[in-house]
C-alpha cells in the first residue's frame, strides 16, 4: 500500500483517552475504510493520521459512515486535505469551548434564575430562535441583580482539556489566535490570559451603581460579527481563509465554521452537527492540534 505523503488527504482517528485506547484492531480498520496508506502514531494509544484520497473516493459513501464505526468506542474521525494543515489562525469560541459551561447561565444560577435563562440559551444555541434577541432577553432577567454575581460565576468556570495545549502550540509555531464570544468580556479577558490567546472579543454587561441595567452594550457581537472578526483577522495577517480553523458549538458559531479552512464543531448542538461535516464529539481540544499534524510531544503545555 502507498506511502502516506503520497495521498491528498490524511485522516485523523483519535480515542478519548478517559474511555478508551487506540489498539491496532482499531487503526487497521480504519485504513481499511479509507483504504489508506501506513498509519502515523501522533500519541501512543490516543491519536493516528492515515494518508488517504478525497472522501468522494473512498468506497463508504462519506466521512459518517466511517465515523459511525468508531463513535460507539468513543474516537474522533476527522479528515483535512494534507496540504496546509498547520493553520496559521486560530478564532474560537468560548462557551462550551474552550470553557466547559455556558457562563450566562452561571450567572442565572447563582442568581436563582438559572432554568429559565438555561432555556433560552439552549434554544438559541441550536438555531431555534435568533440569537442577539435571545441574549437581549436573557440579559434584561438579570436586571437590578449586582455586578458581585459575575465574580461567583467566575470560580465555576473550568477550561475544556486541551485549551491551554491548543492555543499555546499554535501561537508557538505562528498562528494568531483569537476568542471571539458572544457572552461577555468580563469572562473573555480571563479566559484569554489563562490560555494564551493573543485577543478577546465579545459582549458587555452593562451596570450602574454596582447593579446591572439588564442591558448589553451595542453593538451585540454575534453570528455576523463572529464572521467579520474572522475575516479582519485573515485579511491583517495577509493570510487566505484557508490558513483559519475556527471552532464552536452553537448556531451563532455556523457563519464562521462555514468558511473558514478548517471549521470545526466541537461537541455542537444538532443544528451545528447537521451541518459542519468536521465534528470532534467523543474527545477534547487536543483533537484539533492532532487534526493539523501535531504530535503530542510537540504541544505546548506553558
Amino acid at each position: 500500500m502507498a506511502d502516506s505523503s503520497s495521498f491528498s488527504h490524511t485522516l485523523v482517528l483519535v480515542a478519548n483517552r478517559d474511555a478508551t485506547s487506540l489498539t491496532p484492531v482499531d487503526i487497521q480498520t480504519a485504513r481499511d475504510l479509507v483504504r489508506g496508506g501506513a498509519p502515523v502514531t501522533l500519541s501512543e494509544g490516543e491519536a493516528v493520521e492515515i494518508g488517504c484520497t478525497a472522501p468522494a473516493t473512498w468506497m463508504q459513501p462519506d466521512i459518517g459512515a466511517v465515523r459511525d464505526v468508531f463513535a460507539g468506542r468513543g474516537m474522533d474521525v476527522l479528515v483535512t486535505p494534507r496540504d496546509n494543515r498547520r493553520k496559521r489562525l486560530l478564532v474560537a469560541d468560548m462557551d462550551s469551548t474552550i470553557v466547559s459551561c455556558e457562563t450566562l447561565d452561571d450567572i442565572a444560577a447563582h442568581a436563582g434564575i438559572g432554568e429559565k435563562i438555561a432555556d433560552i440559551t439552549r434554544r438559541s444555541m441550536n438555531g431555534e430562535i435568533e440569537f442577539e434577541s435571545a441574549l437581549r432577553e436573557r440579559v434584561a432577567l438579570l436586571r437590578g441583580l449586582p455586578v458581585s454575581l459575575l465574580e461567583r460565576a467566575w470560580q465555576d468556570v473550568k477550561l475544556n482539556t486541551g485549551a491551554v495545549e491548543l492555543v499555546r502550540t499554535m501561537r508557538a509555531n505562528g498562528a494568531r489566535t483569537a476568542l471571539v464570544s458572544g457572552g461577555f468580556t468580563f469572562f473573555t479577558s480571563r479566559v484569554a490570559a489563562l490560555c494564551g490567546f493573543d485577543e478577546n472579543h465579545a459582549n458587555t454587561l452593562l451596570d450602574a451603581d454596582g447593579m446591572l441595567t439588564g442591558t448589553v452594550g451595542q453593538p451585540i457581537l454575534g453570528p455576523d460579527a463572529k464572521l467579520a472578526h474572522l475575516r479582519r483577522l485573515v485579511a491583517a495577517g495577509g493570510l487566505d481563509m484557508d490558513d483559519a480553523m475556527a471552532t464552536g458549538d452553537g448556531a451563532n458559531d455556523l457563519a464562521m465554521l462555514r468558511v473558514a479552512g478548517a471549521g470545526i464543531a466541537f461537541h455542537a448542538k444538532p443544528a451545528v452537527r447537521r451541518e459542519i461535516t468536521s465534528q470532534v464529539n467523543h474527545t477534547t481540544l487536543r483533537t484539533l492540534l492532532f487534526a493539523q499534524g501535531y504530535r503530542a510531544d510537540e504541544f505546548v503545555t506553558a
